[in-house]
């Protein structure tokens, strides 16, 4: 696949959500309630150590959260 990195589709999910997440002006605490994990689990996708700890089913629970397409979460923005 053209270069494709793991790690980076992760990183990019991590930042859209967290972009998006902000202009929703949600926090982490409020998103992981509406989606049903814990606060905790929030903050560790954003994380190296807990990039891919999550699933996709948590990845649309967030988006439908956060009024947003699935496919946004995985906009390449450079």
């Amino acid at each position: 696949m053209n270069g494709f990195d793991e790690n980076n589709i992760y990183e990019i999910v991590a930042r859209n959500i967290k972009k998006y997440r902000k202009e929703k002006k949600i926090t982490q605490a409020i998103l992981a309630e509406k989606v049903g994990v814990s606060h905790e689990f929030i903050r560790r996708i954003k994380s190296k150590k807990g990039i891919k700890t999550f699933s996709v089913a948590t990845i649309y629970k967030i988006s439908l959260v956060l009024d947003i397409t699935i496919d946004k979460l995985f906009e390449k923005n450079d």
